[in-house]
């Protein structure tokens, strides 16, 4: 119809105005005007309607939606957000808590593919960079060759690998548990327990799930009503303007359902303040200020460690530094030496002329690496301890000993050398050196 009407209006046109085009050019240009126009139409209204439609909905063609809406998170969201939305919206559209829901799974499967790209740094950037069409795209013609193929995963085993079975198998359970901050403790150590390793007590008072309800809010025996209104799902949709925007339902606080007798102990919260002893595994090779994560009831705390200094020892990475003192006949002499190592006391062979700050290597005798396998070394300095007293037979004998040096620079005290006689000059020979005397 649009073909035989522009046809129509064509000839009218030429026979008021002669027209110099052919009529198949003239009919072919204002055909395609027409449809350009009809496609731009379209294509406002089909924009418009992605825009100002629901959180999920399918797309062809050149369109598809963006991974951060489908999320419902800023571009500048960091990775906890991402996953902190993916699973509140993975909860709320998984198919087995939607039976009745055809589109479930369909919403589920966008889901996992917005999380698989944004929760990847690279894919993310790459995202960011080319948006929908990928990178070499070039027209709309190439447009989602990129993204298109949807996630490499399957869905469900992708919300299992980041959440467990369903959260370890108890159910969906409470999102804010999931996600909330472990609490911090410092945990002081001398340097031979961070070196051998030990294991020690500490006490600590953290929120845990209480003994009475088992962390589930409500009185033992009774029982919860479904929340109404978010439907169980814990989640809550407002509408402003284009946008919509979803947050944790305000009646049920996220749980899906409402406490009608809350535990009499923990007033509903699902936990209590508990004091424990916990026994913390410290391995050996521990340095000051690492973390470790241990487990303490349901939760998880991290241990911060601080090292004493050692008066002993001086610590780099697995390698440990001590100093030794030897006396100045056993650096003239040489012998034997004892030092405290690590494990147990070293002797330490001494050759004769060592000198101070000479540096002896005890391999295999350091710390345990933690993050490999071995030891470090054991690095010994020589330092000679010079006697402020001495016997007057050790006087006498240290005289003699310097009078018989004779590469002393300066003086001794308590020793007198000869001075240095000063050598004859040579005359000098011959008959113009007789001459030069007379006359000088």
């Amino acid at each position: 119809k649009l073909y035989e009407s522009s046809t129509k209006m064509f000839q009218k046109k030429k026979q008021k105005k002669r027209m110099h085009l052919s009529p198949p050019t003239g009919v072919m240009i204002i055909h395609l005007t027409l449809m350009l126009i009809v496609c731009l139409y379209f294509s406002v209204l089909r924009s418009h309607s992605v825009f100002s439609s629901h959180f999920f909905h399918t797309t062809s063609g050149c369109h598809q939606q963006d991974f951060y809406d489908v999320l419902g998170v800023p571009r500048t969201a960091s990775q906890k957000d991402i996953k902190k939305a993916y699973y509140q919206l993975a909860k709320k559209y998984h198919p087995d808590t939607n039976p009745d829901d055809p589109d479930a799974k369909e919403k589920f499967a966008k889901l996992a593919e917005a999380y698989e790209t944004l929760s990847d740094e690279l894919k993310r950037k790459q995202y960011d960079t080319y948006g929908s069409a990928g990178p070499g795209a070039s027209g709309a013609g190439q447009q989602q060759q990129y993204w298109r193929g949807g996630a490499t995963v399957d869905p469900e085993e992708l919300f299992r690998k980041i959440f467990g079975e369903f959260a370890g198998g108890r159910g969906f359970g409470d999102l804010n548990s999931m996600f909330e901050q472990a609490p911090e403790f410092v945990m002081e150590l001398t340097f031979m327990q961070a070196a051998k390793g030990v294991n020690k007590e500490i006490t600590v008072n953290i929120d845990d799930a209480c003994p009475r309800c088992d962390g589930k809010s409500h009185e033992p025996g009774t029982k919860v009503s479904h929340c109404h209104y978010c439907n169980g799902t814990g989640m809550e949709s407002i509408n402003t303007g284009p946008f919509m925007m979803r947050s944790t339902c305000r009646r049920c606080g996220g749980r899906g359902s409402i406490i009608i007798t809350p535990c009499i102990m923990c007033r509903g919260t699902g936990q209590t303040k508990q004091k424990q002893t916990v026994m913390v595994p410290v391995p050996a090779g521990i340095e000051d200020g690492q973390t470790v994560k241990v487990p303490v009831g349901k939760k998880y705390i991290y241990i911060t460690f601080r090292v004493q200094r050692s008066p002993v020892f001086r610590r780099d990475g697995a390698d440990i530094h001590s100093d030794v003192m030897i006396s100045v006949a056993q650096a003239i002499l040489g012998g034997t030496a004892r030092a405290q190592g690590l494990y147990s006391t070293i002797d330490i062979a001494i050759p004769p002329g060592i000198q101070t700050d000479h540096k002896i290597r005890l391999e295999g005798k350091g710390i345990p690496r933690v993050n490999s396998f071995g030891y470090g070394d054991h690095f010994v300095y020589i330092k000679i301890k010079i006697p402020k007293k001495l016997t007057s037979r050790q006087r006498m004998l240290l005289l003699s000993y310097a009078e018989d040096e004779m590469d002393v620079e300066g003086t001794v005290t308590g020793v007198t050398r000869p001075a240095k006689e000063e050598e004859p000059e040579k005359e000098e020979g011959g008959f113009f050196s007789k001459l030069k005397k007379m006359f000088s």
